[in-house]
């Protein structure tokens, strides 16, 4: 009884033991398959987790962000460049002639404007421009220098050309022209040293003249004269300077500045000559202010201001190392690349006044230097106010211009 019941013992607890280890194995391949299919996504979110935690650098990062992000969204900001052909404008080179009075103007070569490709960064802001800026500069076509000569003879001279006089061609070629303006149409060139005979003075600018069977108008500027009693006429002249009172009572912020200050060389010498130009740029360049008056209509102090406020009265950098006064060609991500390089002072003072009236002072279509025509592509009237619409990112511009302006004036 006691073997019998031991041996069915033993057999029910092997079929136990094979039925769990078959229930094991079972739930084993359960578990497995469970995870397999069930639990991967959640491994792998886990890891991704893991190295984006690693990366985050702090909340405030990301919240800053979003905050950017949000921000440039909510201002509409966007950039666009632009490509376009634009006038290369020429450079004046003055020189002394010491068979002229002493500050007559004679042109001896005339200036021709050369072409440039521009590109332009624009910034938008809700479709508004708020920013442009010049990235790069192309020429295409070079221009060609005007030369200017500058009399430096021991007398002065005005006398004035009158019908009839014998007039001769001082520049390299010069155009004869239907009418006394740049954009008529071209009868014929003349030579230097050419005979004329001038028959009816049309302006300031312009005289009509006769060359043997050729009639047309010439520019006054690049021609010379011819006169008898001359130098009786003129050794005893001396230049009628303005009294300090005359020239202070124009004085204003709001005045016009495309009409000559009136001042003679010797003050613009004289305002000019000061303690704050250490380094004497403007004291030896001051009668390039004078000559810019008389060839373009402009006053020469604005554009001495405008020099000394841009460059610190000459300390600049980019005045020191590049001979530019004004910063021209300078834009505001890398100014000292972008500024224009100039041989010699004179050159950044001409164009720059030359710029001014072209651009900014004259409304469009107005008859300028040369006969030419003004773009006004800039213009917002010809006071200090106007200019600094579009001249300087600086609102506060015009005034420190007029600072210069009026401390200058009070030198007189």
């Amino acid at each position: 009884m006691k073997a019998k019941d031991k041996n069915k013992t033993i057999k029910i607890t092997l079929k136990n033991i094979i039925t769990f280890l078959a229930f094991m194995i079972s739930l084993l391949y359960g578990i497995i398959f469970y995870n397999y299919y069930f639990g991967r996504n959640q491994v792998y979110a886990s890891e991704t987790i893991a190295r984006i935690e690693k990366v985050k650098i702090s909340q405030a990062k990301e919240i800053e962000m979003e905050e950017i992000i949000a921000q440039n969204i909510q201002e509409g900001k966007k950039e666009e460049y632009h490509i376009e052909e634009t006038t290369l404008e020429y450079l004046t080179k003055y020189r002394n002639n010491a068979n002229l009075p002493k500050g007559q103007i004679q042109v001896v070569q005339e200036g021709r404007d050369g072409k440039q490709e521009i590109t332009t960064k624009k910034t938008y802001q809700q479709e508004e421009l708020i920013q442009e800026e010049q990235i790069s500069c192309k020429i295409t076509k070079a221009s060609v220098n005007k030369i200017v000569e500058i009399g430096t003879a021991n007398y002065t001279s005005h006398y004035k050309a009158k019908v009839g006089d014998k007039l001769y061609v001082t520049s390299d070629r010069l155009s004869v022209m239907v009418e006394p303006n740049e954009q008529s149409q071209k009868i014929a060139t003349l030579a230097k040293g050419n005979e004329l005979k001038l028959l009816v003075i049309e302006n300031a600018d312009w005289y009509k003249i006769s060359s043997g069977s050729i009639i047309g108008y010439v520019r006054a500027e690049s021609t010379t004269y011819e006169h008898a009693t001359e130098k009786e006429e003129i050794k005893n002249t001396t230049t009628l300077a303005q009294s300090k009172s005359q020239l202070m009572s124009r004085l204003s912020f709001d005045m016009a500045l495309n009409k000559p200050s009136g001042l003679t060389l010797e003050q613009f010498k004289k305002i000019l000559s000061d303690s704050k130009d250490t380094n004497q740029i403007f004291e030896n360049n001051a009668e390039y202010f004078y000559y810019i008056e008389k060839q373009y209509q402009i006053n020469g102090v604005f554009v001495a201001s405008v020099g000394i406020h841009e460059s610190a009265w000459g300390t600049s950098k980019i005045a020191r190392e590049k001979n530019n006064l004004f910063g021209y060609g300078a834009y505001d991500s890398n100014p000292y690349h972008g500024a224009y390089q100039f041989s010699d002072y004179a050159e950044s003072i001409d164009l720059i006044a030359r710029v001014f009236v072209k651009y900014y002072i004259n409304p469009k279509g107005t008859v300028i230097y040369g006969g030419e025509k003004a773009e006004g592509t800039y213009y917002n009237g010809p006071t200090l106010s106007g200019i600094n619409t579009r001249y300087a990112t600086d609102k506060n511009w015009a005034n420190g211009v007029y600072s210069h302006i009026k401390y200058l004036y009070n030198k007189l």
